[in-house]
């Protein structure tokens, strides 16, 4: 089990938060917020997941600011889940990990923090798709949907075609799929149109300089959010 200790677990069957709010630690210091701070305030907008992404970050300070943002998170009833760092989510009792293609596979990272733990594996390309969807993951995401100066994968842009191509190949094991990239609260609804489950943002909750009032917006525009009709 990753986190042992929580009183708050929530079974991963039932993993689905409809915004992934990505507090990225350089996004959040180009725009002069603290951690913290930025994650306080997604969290007072009703963000209930939090991915923690801080690619440049040392070690020591990496666990030191994914164990706040895991009691913080906590105490808001949401969960926290760490980008790349199987060792640094268990360490700070987190409750997931997020990889890419070139991180550690999931079938590893279950070796060390078990099977309650989330882990949700990025995908690019149908071939990465197909093989993702055979892990043991609790979400895939795929990206980037538009073009983003945000998080650089090596990929071009993937459009909803792509989008809605990865939703039925998640579907067929009955796992959400979460879209990245260039997602804005303009356009989000188009993703979900497509058939992601979830949309991940970074950019756009900074964008307005009221991070907690950005999220709250997407939250209730997602929350409002009806399938097209078949």
């Amino acid at each position: 089990m990753l986190n042992p200790n929580s009183e708050f677990r929530i079974p991963n069957s039932e993993f689905a938060a409809p915004l992934h709010a990505i507090v990225d630690a350089d996004a959040a210091a180009r725009a002069g917020w603290p951690i913290l701070d930025l994650a306080a305030a997604y969290l007072r907008g009703g963000a209930r997941l939090l991915q923690f992404r801080a690619k440049s970050m040392p070690g020591d300070a990496l666990l030191a600011n994914a164990s706040a943002l895991v009691r913080l998170a906590h105490r808001h009833q949401a969960r926290l889940i760490v980008n790349d760092r199987a060792d640094i989510a268990r360490l700070a009792a987190a409750d997931g990990v997020h990889v890419g293609q070139d991180d550690l596979r999931p079938d590893q990272i279950r070796a060390l923090i078990g099977t309650d733990g989330v882990v949700g594996l990025s995908t690019h390309t149908v071939e990465q798709i197909d093989a993702a969807v055979r892990q043991p993951v609790d979400y895939v995401a795929i990206g980037p949907v538009f073009a983003t100066t945000t998080k650089q994968t090596g990929y071009e842009r993937i459009g909803l075609t792509m989008v809605a191509d990865a939703a039925r190949r998640a579907s067929a094991y009955r796992l959400p799929l979460v879209a990245i990239g260039g997602i804005t609260l303009d356009n989000a609804t188009s993703v979900l149109d497509a058939g992601a489950a979830s949309v991940a943002v970074i950019s756009d909750l900074l964008s307005t300089g009221d991070p907690e009032a950005r999220v709250r917006s997407f939250v209730e525009r997602l929350s409002r959010y009806e399938p097209p009709r078949v």
